[in-house]
């Protein structure tokens, strides 16, 4: 009997696709380090995110592939692994950043800030390197969902911004620099100017995805966003209402005019509706039902997750505390929303 060579399981690999990517995982170079042993093979498949929704999938996919093209395997060992995906090899500002997630909404109120810590965290939680940038500058509240009430931003021997660190993510926020009933009373040029200062004058070293938590509404900071930073994409925030769907509806438009377009990956409605935890079988639309669909189809973007109302979520926010270091219901819809958000940017980044 003839040995197993690495072209024949790469044929055989060749028959699996990326569900996401619509190619095979030979063709996007995503199958490394075939090791044969006599009958007993190995190798790596490197996906696109340590978020992929569909490892298992693929895993799955792969060794069917194997066992039914190569009838003479006996023991197959399949490691998955991951290299985020990035369009930002050559860029001059933070050059070390993969992907850069702006977190925005039409009005405040409507959970952006919890939105982009959780994503943050769910991202980290599944192995990816994270930061977090506070640009909220009139409502930074990232240093208490993140626990860092009372931080003071440290300075470098050559003078850079060093990042908090919580949890495995860095973090920077305006609200580091003042008091905490200290008013931002700013205008737009010194807005402009601490924006750039965060980006520039910090030390983020390499990250997977750097998230933006936006101030709410459209001005002068989403401005010197889109004109700095090249995005890779926006996560857009609201609630079924209906109030705030219409100014989602504002701040999304903005994203897809000229001088500030970006593009647009997803929405998340948050506070989608209530289940009483005794009643698990009654569900309250307290704002509405439907307001992010409506503008999924409006504006042919992704609903990429809904956010019931979970007090633990809230409670969490308060604290500070990780909403990861516990299972339960909101942390499952919560990896949910970060698997999609990973899975669009994979996507976004694959397109030529």
């Amino acid at each position: 009997m003839s040995e197993i060579t690495p072209k024949e399981i790469l044929q055989a690999l060749g028959h699996v696709d990326d569900p996401d990517l619509h190619k095979d995982i030979v063709t996007l170079g995503m199958v490394k380090d075939i090791q044969i042993d006599g009958k007993k093979i190995a190798f790596t498949v490197e996906l696109t995110t340590p978020a992929c929704p569909m490892k298992e999938m693929i895993e799955r996919a792969c060794n069917n592939a194997i066992k039914h093209f190569i009838k003479e395997v006996e023991e197959i060992k399949i490691t998955m692994s991951s290299q985020v995906t990035t369009k930002r090899d050559k860029s001059e500002v933070l050059p070390g950043v993969k992907n850069i997630i702006a977190v925005a909404s039409g009005k405040g109120g409507v959970g952006k800030s919890t939105v982009a810590a959780n994503l943050a965290y769910g991202l980290q939680h599944m192995g990816a390197k994270v930061g977090i940038l506070d640009a909220d500058i009139y409502g930074p509240s990232i240093p208490i969902i993140m626990g860092l009430k009372g931080h003071q931003i440290q300075i470098s021997e050559n003078g850079k911004m060093i990042p908090a660190l919580k949890d495995g993510i860095k973090i920077l926020s305006i609200g580091f620099m003042i008091r905490e009933s200290q008013p931002v009373v700013w205008r737009g040029p010194m807005i402009a100017s601490a924006f750039k200062q965060f980006i520039n004058d910090a030390l983020w070293g390499e990250l997977d995805y750097l998230i933006i938590d936006l101030p709410p509404g459209t001005g002068d900071i989403h401005l010197t966003l889109t004109q700095l930073l090249p995005l890779t994409g926006v996560v857009m925030v609201t609630t079924p209402q209906e109030m705030a769907i219409a100014d989602c509806r504002r701040a999304m438009s903005m994203f897809n005019t000229e001088g500030v377009k970006a593009p647009i990956i997803g929405i998340v409605e948050n506070m989608s509706w209530f289940v009483p935890a005794d009643s698990p079988d009654k569900k309250y639309f307290i704002f509405g039902e439907g307001g992010a669909d409506i503008l999924s189809k409006e504006f042919d973007v992704p609903v990429i997750g809904h956010i019931p109302i979970f007090e633990n979520l809230r409670s969490t926010a308060d604290a500070g505390a990780n909403p990861f270091n516990e299972l339960n219901p909101a942390t499952t819809q919560l990896v949910a929303i970060t698997e999609s958000l990973a899975q669009q940017v994979s996507i976004k980044n694959n397109k030529l």
